[in-house]
């Protein structure tokens, strides 16, 4: 399994904005399994983007807090301008592929099934 520029982008993300997250939360907000969060918050913290410290939360246990390195803060940018452009690449032929629809319905004279 490798960890992609997508979750390496979205776990950065997630664990700046709130570094007492837990990986039960980070598996629900990414739509992945508990296992794949751990392994890649393992693989983030063995190249040192990330680092765990231990502290007690609310209900009185011991809880984990996530917390980028500088490392982890050069790799975020780093690879938040490498997911912008393949989301950018993505929606380009995306929009590409709409229109050839588009045209490819108005040559049909099947247009007005495109506000159905």
């Amino acid at each position: 399994m490798m960890l992609t520029d997508e979750y390496r982008y979205k776990i950065l993300k997630l664990v700046e904005q709130k570094p007492e997250i837990t990986q039960r939360e980070l598996a629900e907000v990414l739509g992945v399994s508990l296992g794949k969060v751990n392994f890649c918050l393992q693989a983030l913290m063995t190249i040192g983007m990330l680092k765990v410290s231990n502290f007690r939360n609310s209900k009185n246990k011991l809880a984990y807090m996530y917390l980028l390195t500088p490392k982890g803060a050069e790799e975020k940018a780093r690879v938040t301008v490498r997911f912008l452009r393949n989301k950018m690449h993505e929606y380009e032929l995306l929009k590409l592929e709409i229109d050839a629809l588009v045209n490819e319905l108005a040559q049909s004279n099947q247009e007005n099934l495109i506000d159905e």
